[in-house]
């Protein structure tokens, strides 16, 4: 079913277009001239003259509840699945991300989509300390049961295997991005753990800390280096596998180079507080105590593994090229951040 080009114009439906990748995916469709028409259906309500787009149609619709779900897909020539829950309850997470992304699948395969496209994470892969020191797509996805989002990523990718076995009539494509970051993609910035002048800081965190003083937030970074990728260079990979553009299977997404959490906070003008490895997991649990997201701590103890990837095959394959390497991603990200008033002081 792979192929270049199509025969008419395509009709795409979209669950979660409303976030950092769903826009940038959906304002690249809506340019691309073999692209007919765009559905997508999110729990929060959008106008697309909001962002400009001509050819969008918006469903308010939930991806648990399957009425809503077959409909989406019940005229679509591509599907690309998006809606899940990255911070949250578990147990409501864990909901959305396997029932709903099964009504997703299921749906799609009873529909005879020629393309399904879901977007899974590097985090499917999983903080193991027996990774290769390159994750390429060869690797199996075991993710890691004490960060939910992780394991329900692999879970996903699991299911999606099983079912699309007896799905003949849809080439499926998997996305594996880093972090995903750009003026659309803020969330590295919001919800990265840090120590706050006037919070009260346990004794520990008082020792690993030293005479730094406490002028501005502190980030604590146990050394690991990780990838950023720029939301539109997502959407851009994505678009390839939705007309197309390369054969069917799993692909890594990363911009060029490597950063570091003491590099975000240079970035941001904060501090970094080197952190030994072996008291990340304790750093993990203050943080959990600290006036921030619980969930916030399950993803220090994700940076003490590295998890970097290598994106040849992408490509290869796709023909994907970056347009923002990792540096430009990151000051593009905090950018985005101040132009939303988050209060992470000037440059």
């Amino acid at each position: 079913m792979s192929g270049n080009g199509t025969s008419r114009r395509l009709r795409v439906a979209v669950t979660g277009p409303t976030g950092a990748i769903g826009k940038a995916l959906v304002t690249h469709l809506d340019r691309d001239p073999r692209i007919e028409r765009i559905v997508g259906m999110a729990r929060r309500p959008f106008d697309p003259a909001d962002a400009g787009w001509s050819k969008v149609e918006y469903r308010q619709g939930d991806i648990l509840d399957r009425g809503s779900v077959e409909r989406l897909v019940a005229d679509a020539d591509v599907v690309v699945h998006l809606a899940f829950i990255i911070l949250g309850q578990a147990n409501e997470a864990r909901e959305v991300n396997l029932d709903g992304s099964r009504n997703v699948f299921e749906a799609s395969f009873n529909a005879g989509v020629r393309r399904l496209v879901y977007t899974s994470s590097v985090a499917a892969y999983g903080f193991h300390d027996d990774n290769p020191d390159v994750l390429d797509e060869t690797v199996p996805p075991r993710g890691t049961d004490e960060h939910y989002y992780s394991a329900q990523k692999a879970e996903v990718e699991k299911m999606l295997e099983n079912l699309g076995r007896t799905a003949r009539a849809t080439d499926v494509y998997v996305f594996r991005p880093c972090i995903v970051a750009g003026a659309e993609a803020t969330e590295l910035i919001e919800n990265i753990p840090y120590v706050q002048l006037g919070e009260k800081i346990p004794a520990p965190v008082r020792a690993l800390m030293g005479s730094i003083p406490l002028l501005r937030p502190v980030i604590p970074d146990p050394g690991t280096p990780f990838q950023l990728v720029h939301a539109r260079d997502v959407a851009r990979a994505l678009v390839s596998a939705v007309v197309g553009d390369g054969e069917p299977g799993v692909y890594n997404l990363a911009a060029e180079g490597e950063v570091t959490l003491t590099d975000l906070a240079r970035a941001l003008g904060w501090y970094a507080m080197p952190v030994p490895e072996v008291t990340v997991d304790m750093t993990a649990n203050i943080v959990s105590r600290l006036p921030l997201l619980p969930s916030r701590a399950a993803w220090i103890t994700a940076i003490r593994v590295p998890v970097l990837m290598d994106c040849t095959k992408a490509r290869e394959k796709l023909r994907w090229e970056p347009e923002h390497d990792v540096l430009d991603t990151l000051a593009d990200t905090i950018a985005g951040a101040r132009e939303k008033g988050l209060p992470i002081g000037r440059p």
